[in-house]
């Protein structure tokens, strides 16, 4: 009987580890200062195959949206990706300060050093499947590396946050 209950086991994280095609590591967010209302998450994705993360959640926020920062002229804006950000097959992708991140908005507290905050990303592969996968992402000191220019997201010189249109 053991041996039968530890084949079904061994079989059902079989089951879990080939839908599980997006390896995430180093996840981190910005730990934030009372009244702080949005902060950034970060990690590196890679996916077995090609695939997009088309959206993610958290109880920590109200809303989370995958986020670009991109230098326009000489203005570094920000906007949520719409279509999702893509992800090749076997190619790392990172999510970092100054560049693709998940934003949290309306934070329902605090997020301090040493807290962790669950993560649901949702994918889409090229076939149209959907999966979606939790993360728990531990919350970093407020100065975490900051994006290039310097100074929090949110109050950095010559950075517009506007429509989120492209």
């Amino acid at each position: 009987m053991k041996h039968k209950i530890w084949v079904a086991a061994a079989l059902s994280l079989a089951t879990v580890s080939a839908y599980a095609q997006v390896a995430v590591s180093d996840a981190w967010a910005r730990g934030t200062v009372p009244g702080q209302t949005a902060t950034g998450v970060f990690m590196t994705l890679q996916s077995r195959d090609a695939t997009t993360l088309v959206g993610v959640s958290t109880p920590a926020a109200a809303t989370a949206e995958v986020h670009e920062m991109k230098l326009e002229g000489t203005l570094m804006k920000m906007r949520a990706l719409p279509n999702g950000l893509p992800l090749p097959a076997n190619q790392p992708v990172q999510l970092k300060p100054g560049s693709y991140h998940i934003m949290l908005n309306d934070l329902k507290a605090q997020l301090k050093k040493g807290d962790t905050v669950p993560v649901t990303l949702r994918f889409e592969s090229a076939d149209h499947k959907k999966t979606e996968q939790q993360v728990q992402v531990q919350v970093r000191d407020l100065t975490a590396p900051a994006p290039a220019a310097g100074g929090a997201m949110s109050a950095m010189p010559g950075m517009a946050h506007g429509s989120h249109s492209q």
